[in-house]
């Protein structure tokens, strides 16, 4: 299998295709499914939902995404992990190689990730206006980790924290959909979410295993780089078999009705993924397959969950 063309500036004469483009688009359908998963898990309780409000969510979500995305790339600019990353498997690895490439200049990356933020917090504030307060706590819990994830000081994936901030994330994604519906706190939708978010965990952590040798030699001591090849390769099953007991466990306390049993076929993508990464976790090149089975996997879940939960509501 082989990657995509990596972009040029020729390729992008249009400025806003070209900043588009620079958020990694393809990425914010992990961000789509948790803001429908979290749609589906008010509807599920039997709230009343506000299509308005469903698609406010949904837009300052994905821009919130962007920026985190956008940020990313600016600060692994600035410490060189993207330069240094030859065994990259572009889209899914090293970046979006839109400073390496000059299609974009590091300043007008950061202008551009930091303008996206202003327009998730601007948005957030409005949206709490017209909702609940206790938005709050979740959206800015939001934003600082798609900030801290990359940004200095806190780097917090170079210290081997960038796994929970993805999990933190994405089930925070999913609790802040239901809450904008259903407007007060619930653990429902951070126990419904949790499989989905250890999923999209999943997708970060074996991307992480091309960009290895230029995360080390860059400073970014994830855990890829921390443990042994093999010793590594055995976290991604580890989080697979957490997401599918913690949907067993949801329908066990009649959190989610026997129906989502369906939403745990698609891990059978994921353990398939988990083979090719325990055979190939040295040969990045091989990799593809596995990512890309990862990428289905998660999307797969989170959608068949969504639509099982909108069946089901009264």
């Amino acid at each position: 299998m082989k990657t995509l063309a990596e972009p040029l500036l020729e390729t992008f004469p249009n400025p806003l295709v070209r900043y588009f483009a620079a958020t990694r688009p393809a990425f914010l359908s992990a961000t789509f499914v948790a803001c429908m998963l979290g749609i589906a898990a008010a509807a599920s309780s039997g709230t009343q939902i506000n299509p308005s409000l469903s698609w406010a969510t949904l837009i300052l979500a994905l821009v919130a995404h962007a920026a985190a995305n956008v940020l990313n790339d600016y600060f692994d600019a600035l410490n060189g992990t993207d330069a240094l990353n030859s065994e990259r498997l572009f889209p899914f690895t090293g970046g979006s190689r839109f400073i390496q490439n000059n299609v974009l200049t590091l300043r007008e990356t950061a202008l551009f990730g930091y303008a996206l933020m202003l327009m998730s917090i601007v948005g957030g504030l409005w949206l709490m206006q017209s909702t609940s307060s206790g938005l709050m706590v979740i959206g800015a819990g939001g934003l600082f980790i798609g900030w801290a994830y990359s940004a200095e000081p806190l780097r917090l994936n170079s210290r081997g924290l960038g796994e929970l901030c993805v999990l933190l994330g994405f089930t925070g994604v999913v609790a802040g959909a239901d809450f904008v519906q259903r407007q007060t706190f619930s653990a429902e939708p951070w126990l419904i979410g949790l499989p989905y978010g250890l999923l999209v965990t999943n997708l970060l952590y074996i991307n992480q295993f091309p960009d290895r040798k230029a995360d080390a030699a860059a400073g970014k001591h994830h855990w890829v780089v921390r443990l042994p090849l093999k010793t590594a390769s055995l976290v991604y099953p580890a989080l697979v078999l957490l997401a599918g007991c913690g949907l067993l466990l949801d329908i066990a306390f009649e959190r989610l009705p026997i129906a989502a049993l369906i939403a745990l076929l698609p891990l059978i993508l994921s353990f398939k993924a988990a083979a090719i990464l325990y055979r190939n976790a040295g040969q990045p090149a091989l990799l593809l397959p596995a990512i890309r089975l990862t990428i289905m996997a998660m999307l797969a879940h989170g959608a068949l969950l969504a639509a099982v939960l909108l069946w089901e509501a009264p």
